[in-house]
């Protein structure tokens, strides 16, 4: 017998357009992929006893949220795992616009709201959410959707602006909003697609080097075009003060600085083994701000020390290199770019809230995946996992195991 025969089945029956029968689709059990089962629920099982730790003493947090957030993830999640992401790959112009819409769908009148300077929520009646979060799913979608509709071959620098057009508006709307610290995942899942798309390296260097410049230039400028016009203009007083505790850490310790000085103490009071579960003084007593969300990473280091901080790089390493796995074996471009936008994402995520506690990145607000206190963001995570877990099970080596 043919070992190919299977995979040529597949083929034409895909090329053709058709669906694929029953006897050719994979086993139930092979639509779920054990070790990234097994290390989601590590992960998500981790996060639910900090979150609880961390909203036991707070009022205005729910657990109860938390865990309704995990239940529809991980449903929806299951139900991804059964659907071929192939389908997805056609509808570039629909994601382009989905995308605009849900990030511009906080400048609605009535249903938009503002917190903390930026109008990056939506409220229908006691439901509350940001679009901004569940447009991630759509913005990976939207450049998989473009690295495959040029094939991988952005050796021309028309395709490459092009390409690099498209997946800059979702970044465009987002800052409207203004919601920085989202913007920069937007970018990153952007240059993820565009590396990983074939572009040439130099014109990805002449990129980084053209936003290095833009940046220098973003400093340069605020305080001239602020006196000009008599009001912020580029940066928000917030982002600038954000700026100057990333570059002096001892700056302002009780105003602006405030949030770093107790992210740092709760971090190393914590030392090796911690002060032990649900004993974390500093979110407890309410020194630490925004300990479920933002800072989640310190209680988990004050109550389970270094030693529990580790167990969670670990759990987040083997999430990162299954999803590298998948994307490898993955028997088309857009699952590949998929799956590695997703990694991608968390790769920049993990590395910036934890950097920004301890004081090495910039303080952006950005989540901490599976981790942080929000039922949306849950969802979003979990979602993502899905059409990861979509693309294992219908590549060809998962299909032609499923035949057997």
């Amino acid at each position: 017998m043919d070992p190919l025969r299977p995979m040529n089945q597949i083929s034409t029956l895909r090329s053709a357009g058709g669906r694929l029968p029953r006897s050719l689709k994979p086993r139930l059990f092979n639509y779920l992929n054990l070790p990234l089962c097994a290390v989601v629920f590590a992960l998500v099982a981790y996060g639910l006893l900090i979150v609880y730790s961390a909203v036991a003493s707070d009022t205005s947090y729910s657990f109860s949220r938390q865990a309704a957030g995990v239940a529809v993830g991980a449903a929806l999640m299951l139900l991804l795992f059964r659907y071929d992401y192939h389908h997805l790959s056609h509808y570039l112009v629909f994601f382009l616009i989905i995308n605009v819409v849900l990030i511009m769908l906080p400048h609605v009148p009535i249903v938009g709201q503002s917190a903390k300077g930026a109008t990056s929520w939506v409220a229908f009646g006691p439901v509350r959410f940001q679009p901004g979060e569940f447009a991630k799913v759509t913005v990976i979608l939207l450049a998989a959707s473009v690295i495959a509709r040029f094939g991988g071959k952005l050796d021309n620098v028309r395709d490459f602006l092009k390409a690099l057009g498209i997946m800059l508006v979702p970044f465009v709307c987002i800052m409207t909003q203004p919601d920085l610290g989202t913007g920069l995942v937007y970018l990153f899942i952007a240059g993820v697609a565009l590396v990983v798309g074939g572009a040439r390296p130099r014109y990805i260097v002449i990129l980084v080097a053209l936003a290095v410049a833009a940046v220098a230039a973003l400093f340069i400028l605020d305080p001239i075009a602020d006196s000009l016009a008599g009001h912020d203009v580029l940066l928000k007083d917030y982002q600038r003060a954000r700026l100057m505790v990333f570059l002096d850490n001892s700056y302002d310790p009780m105003g602006d600085g405030y949030n770093l000085k107790q992210a740092q103490i709760a971090i190393g009071s914590g030392g090796f083994l911690g002060k032990g579960y649900m004993n974390a003084t500093q979110s407890a007593l309410g020194y630490l701000p925004e300990a479920p969300t933002d800072f989640i990473f310190c209680v988990l280091a004050e109550q389970l020390g270094f030693l529990g901080a580790f167990v969670l790089l670990v759990l987040y390493a083997l999430l990162i290199f299954i999803c590298y796995r998948i994307a490898y074996r993955s028997n088309d471009l857009f699952g590949t770019v998929l799956v590695m936008c997703v990694a991608g994402m968390w790769l920049f995520q993990i590395p910036e809230n934890i950097g920004m506690t301890c004081g090495l990145m910039p303080i952006t607000g950005i989540p901490l995946p599976f981790m942080s206190y929000g039922s949306s963001f849950m969802v979003v995570n979990f979602i993502l996992l899905g059409l990861i877990g979509s693309v294992r099970s219908h590549n060809g080596r998962e299909l032609k195991r499923g035949l057997r």
